[in-house]
């Protein structure tokens, strides 16, 4: 089945405006809502979308744009139930049921720009500004190590006298040097604004693992008004990191939109189409997509907004993405409510926060602050909560940093991941840091529930020496205070 594109639509382009073609975009919606219910076209795109599998090997096809669309569109129940089904399929074919754990880490809420949905935004003359010195830094780390964390998403504002590249890179240089008690951060992925190759070129040489930048809105009109001033206003220059990020040697890059700042199916169809241009230039699609919703946040009033999602939609938009990428990880953050959250696992997510703070610095302090926040945190569970609820409801939370570590990013992850080869290096992995975090960080209860997952969670995995080796780890980390075994 073959769905034409607009002939001004090029994914190869270099210029934001022609791999985020507008006009293919409303085609592409238009198609969309002739077709939603269109039955024997949406069976085709399904079937499609199904995994193969060839002995022990699976593989996916995937969706473009428009196909994954009319999905978006289709209005007919009982399909629309199928798709969630099959989006968890998907999922559990690649990343089975790993749920891997991060926090965000808020560096500076410094910022020049004017963007209308941020509580940071330059305009914002009540709310605190802060910024961590490198000794607050030690002590904000120290506390996520004592909650068990491997893994950071570093967050600032855009202010190049407060916030420059340098020290950025200091809190990097930092981090990685912080080795406390059994724990360390073993990879610093960085959500700050678009900047140049030099400066990705310092990251990647810092050693970051993903270089996350959220689109926010791919309608370049929308985006220009919901940002006036500052440099985040240029459009092109913004869609366009990613694209400079690779070129500086980035090989894992993260993208989302924020939904609710405008139409949610412009925006899907814009962020598959983002996915599909990185993988028409640098062959390789998005390591992570992320799917946050606008809440509520100091002065910012989501009500004020008009494009907001229910529960429902949300949930078939991330299965949709699942069944479109099936490679790419997909990422939800404390935004969302246990109950929304635990939904979405089934149908797409791989990674969440757990324990999160979302002001600036926060973990050091025994009490939640509030001054500096980014945005309100609906799931407020502490790290050890989440696990002990994740591993109740079938999940094996793990903390594995392994695939940065050891070379297997970019295409030679997605080559892992579309060999099926994956199942015998993430899940060992997984297993090896949750027996670490059982050991140095968890509860009573939740070292006795994780204890018992990890026993049967080992029989799963598929190469017999692999999962022998992983065993003879796990016993060796219960026993002693060796740490970071990994394949």
């Amino acid at each position: 089945m073959a769905i034409s594109a607009s002939t001004s639509y090029n994914p190869a382009s270099l210029s934001a405006e022609e791999f985020i073609s507008h006009e293919e975009i409303l085609e592409t919606l238009r198609y969309a809502e002739e077709n939603k219910h269109n039955e024997e076209l949406i069976d085709r795109i399904l079937e499609k979308a199904r995994p193969k599998y060839e002995g022990k090997k699976v593989r996916c096809e995937g969706l473009t744009h428009r196909e994954a669309s009319v999905l978006l569109a289709c209005e007919l129940p009982e399909k629309n139930a199928e798709m969630m089904k099959l989006a968890e399929e998907i999922k559990l074919a690649f990343y089975g049921n790993r749920i891997v754990l991060f926090a965000p880490l808020y560096l500076s809420n410094y910022c020049v720009n004017g963007c209308t949905y941020c509580p940071y935004h330059a305009e914002n003359k009540h709310i605190k500004r802060k910024k961590l010195t490198q000794e607050e830094v030690r002590q904000e780390v120290m506390a996520l190590q004592d909650m068990g964390h491997k893994r950071l998403a570093l967050e600032a504002g855009e202010d190049p006298l407060h916030n420059p590249i340098d020290y950025i890179l200091e809190c990097i240089h930092t981090i990685y040097g912080i080795h406390h008690k059994n724990g360390d951060i073993r990879r610093v992925n960085v959500n700050i604004a678009a900047t140049t190759v030099e400066n990705y070129r310092k990251l990647r040489d810092a050693g970051i693992g993903t270089y996350i930048l959220f689109q926010e809105t791919y309608h370049k009109e929308s985006y220009e008004a919901l940002h006036p001033t500052g440099p985040k206003h240029d459009y092109r220059y913004h869609t366009e990191a990613m694209d400079r990020a690779m070129e500086g040697g980035i090989d894992d890059v993260g993208i989302g939109v924020l939904f609710g700042l405008d139409k949610y199916r412009y925006e899907f169809a814009g962020l598959l189409m983002h996915a599909e241009h990185l993988e028409a230039v640098h062959g390789v699609g998005p390591h992570t997509i992320s799917v946050p919703r606008l809440k509520k946040a100091d002065d910012i009033d989501p009500s004020k907004f008009e494009n907001g999602i229910d529960d429902e939609t949300f949930l078939k938009i991330i299965a949709c993405i699942r069944i479109a990428v099936p490679y790419t990880g997909m990422i939800i953050s404390t935004r969302e409510s246990e109950a929304v959250r635990g939904k979405a696992l089934r149908v797409g997510i791989s990674q969440i926060s757990g324990g999160s703070r979302t002001s600036v610095g926060g973990y050091a302090e025994e009490e939640r602050v509030h001054d500096t926040e980014q945005f309100d945190v609906s799931d407020q569970r502490t790290l050890d909560e989440v696990l002990l609820w994740l591993m109740r409801d079938g999940f094996l939370p793990s903390f594995c940093t392994a695939c940065y570590r050891e070379g297997r990013t970019g295409d030679r992850f997605m080559s892992l991941c579309k060999s099926g080869q994956i199942h015998n290096c993430c899940h060992p992995n997984a297993l090896m840091t949750l027996a670490e975090y059982l050991t140095d960080y968890a509860s009573e209860e939740t070292r006795e529930t994780g204890k018992a997952l990890v026993e049967t969670e080992l029989t799963s995995i598929p190469n017999e020496r692999s999962r022998a080796i992983a065993a003879e780890n796990i016993k060796e980390i219960y026993a002693s205070n060796r740490r970071d075994f990994r394949f």
